[in-house]
């Protein structure tokens, strides 16, 4: 499998994501947000970050680079995509993904690490996990509040479209395991085809032990088997 790493200004998660991508064997090649073109792959990543310095609103400037026309053209013929953190945050700008991010309920920065569970496993991105799985991996963001309405809401529940949500270390649900306020505890969501995946927590810093967990690997091996 191909990979591609969409850099944009601000941009400070890629080497993270071109490192794990190599070892777990994904050749990724980075990709710069002004060019017109992807290489050919199978999958698109966009890394966390702060891009364009989260000016406006965060993701709304990245998502209207020239790339991102790429990226919804390579979305729409069935590849993959996967959003991390800002990545989340540019795919719902971009309308690859509904909802939006907000500000974190308490508006502070948050990074620390996080339990989540993982809600569908029957995905290119999460086959490697069983459902209902608690994993560990970090999280570091200010706008980080998963919202959307109603009806979105339902949806994603209808289908299926709910990744992971934030859960305590045994899978319970509740208010003190949901770091910045989300909805229905959502921390990752999948779009109709569940080709594309936006996720605020960070699976690629803990895809080794030398960072300090492996939790995130998973995934990772999922696209590889993909």
């Amino acid at each position: 499998m191909h990979s591609a790493v969409v850099i944009f200004p601000g941009s400070n998660c890629d080497r993270d994501a071109l490192s794990v991508l190599s070892m777990t064997g994904l050749k990724p090649q980075k990709v710069w947000h002004a060019e017109s073109a992807l290489p050919d792959c199978d999958l698109v990543v966009i890394p966390g970050g702060f891009s364009y310095g989260d000016y406006l609103r965060s993701g709304a400037m990245a998502a209207h680079s020239p790339i991102m026309r790429e990226v919804k053209a390579h979305a729409a013929r069935g590849r993959l995509v996967l959003g991390i953190c800002n990545g989340f945050q540019i795919l719902t700008e971009s309308g690859l993904l509904p909802g939006t991010l907000m500000r974190n309920a308490k508006l502070r920065f948050l990074c620390r690490e996080v339990f989540l569970r993982v809600e569908n496993n029957a995905t290119a991105f999460t086959s490697a996990y069983d459902k209902g799985q608690v994993i560990n991996v970090p999280i570091a963001h200010h706008d980080g509040n998963y919202v959307a309405d109603k009806a979105t809401l339902a949806s994603l529940e209808d289908k299926d479209q709910i990744a992971f949500r934030y859960c305590d270390a045994n899978g319970a649900l509740n208010e003190e395991s949901n770091p910045n306020g989300s909805m229905s505890a959502i921390a990752g969501i999948y779009n109709d085809h569940k080709n594309v995946l936006g996720m605020m927590p960070h699976p690629e810093r803990h895809a080794d032990s030398a960072t300090g967990g492996t939790d995130g690997k998973a995934l990772f091996e999922s696209l590889l088997a993909a």
